[in-house]
C-alpha cells in the first residue's frame, strides 16, 4: 500500500476543517421550521421516500425499497401512508401489471418545494451581510463545487445509484 504524501495529508486536513466549519455553521444558525411541520405526522422514512421520488422521478416499489435499504413490505407500508396523505400516487406498470410504479402527487411536489424553499431561505440568511467581495468568493466556491459534482457524477466511488 502506498504511503500518502504530504499533499494528500494537507488535502485531508483541509477537508476535515471545512466539514468542521460546516457543522459549526449548522449549529450556529437557528433553523426555523414552519409550525405545521413541527406538528406534522410525517415520519423520517416518509420524508426519505418523498425526497427519493423527487430526485429520481417515478420509481418501482422494488427500486425504492432497494435504494433505501429496506424490505419491499416496509416500503409498501410507508407508501400506503403517503398515498393516504395524498402525497404519492401508485399505479400498475402498463407492461407488467405486477409492477407498482410510485410518483409524487401534486401535493407531494408542493411539499418538496416548501422544503427546498426553506433551505433556500436558510442559505439567504447565511449570505446576507457578507460584503460584495465575500459574496463573489462564495459564488466562486459554489461554482467549484458544482463543477466537481459534475465531474464526480461518473465516478463509481461517489455515485450512489
Amino acid at each position: 500500500m502506498a504511503k500518502p504524501n504530504n499533499n494528500d495529508l494537507d488535502i485531508k486536513k483541509l477537508i476535515s476543517q471545512i466539514l468542521k466549519l460546516s457543522e459549526d455553521i449548522f449549529q450556529a444558525i437557528r433553523l426555523t421550521f414552519p409550525p405545521e411541520w413541527l406538528s406534522s405526522d410525517m415520519t423520517v422514512a416518509q420524508l426519505r421516500v418523498l425526497l427519493l421520488l423527487h430526485s429520481e422521478g417515478q420509481s418501482r416499489m422494488s427500486s425504492i425499497a432497494n435504494t433505501l435499504g429496506i424490505a419491499v413490505s416496509t416500503a409498501t407500508g410507508i407508501m400506503d401512508n403517503l398515498v393516504k396523505k395524498e402525497l404519492v400516487t401508485r399505479s400498475a406498470d402498463d407492461e407488467d401489471r405486477r409492477v407498482v410504479i410510485c410518483k409524487l402527487s401534486h401535493q407531494g411536489q408542493e411539499t418538496i418545494q416548501r422544503i427546498w424553499a426553506l433551505g433556500r431561505f436558510q442559505m439567504e440568511k447565511l449570505l446576507y451581510g457578507l460584503s460584495q467581495e465575500q459574496l463573489e468568493k462564495s459564488k466562486e466556491v459554489a461554482e467549484f463545487l458544482l463543477h466537481n459534482v459534475k465531474l464526480q457524477s461518473n465516478n463509481p466511488v461517489f455515485n450512489t445509484k
